[in-house]
């Protein structure tokens, strides 16, 4: 199965970069250039093992998600549950460790494509594109991390 992967430093330290990563609503549109929306499912209020999501992302393409992993400060992943009809399945990790005084950021997505024909192009083209959108998104990330304006106004959301 392919992987796409990224990697930044983040000049905060891991509890807050982890918990930063997992804003929702208003607040996580100001840093994610992926999404246009995301909530939670099933009468969930907060990310845990198990807690589904529904994404749409900024192209239209709606995807239900599962966390399968949920560690505090250290790592989240999720796996899709249903979503666009070319993935045969998709998951994604993040992983955040202590470097240097801030944070490693690792973020990391393996997917297959269908149908199966086609899969040998498809992952080629899939591999660049999703490629392209984990770069995009985490130096968006890395981006909101460094502005005080955003890092203040996540803080007091946490109070």
């Amino acid at each position: 199965m392919p992987q796409v992967r990224a990697e930044r430093f983040i000049r905060l330290d891991p509890e807050t970069a982890f918990a930063f990563s997992q804003t929702t609503g208003d607040f996580r549109l100001k840093w994610d250039p992926f999404i246009s929306s995301q909530g939670w499912l099933d009468g969930a209020r907060a990310a845990g093992k198990g807690v589904r999501t529904r994404t749409v992302s900024r192209m239209g393409l709606v995807m239900v998600s599962e966390y399968v992993s949920y560690a505090p400060p250290r790592n989240v992943g999720m796996t899709m549950v249903s979503g666009p009809w070319f993935f045969g399945s998709f998951g994604g990790g993040w992983r955040f460790t202590a470097a240097n005084g801030g944070t490693r950021a690792v973020w990391k997505y393996t997917f297959s494509c269908r149908p199966a024909w086609l899969r040998p192009l498809a992952e080629r083209v899939g591999s660049w594109l999703l490629g392209r959108e984990i770069e995009k998104r985490i130096e968006a990330f890395a981006r909101a991390c460094e502005d005080p304006q955003l890092v203040l106004e996540f803080r007091a959301l946490q109070s």
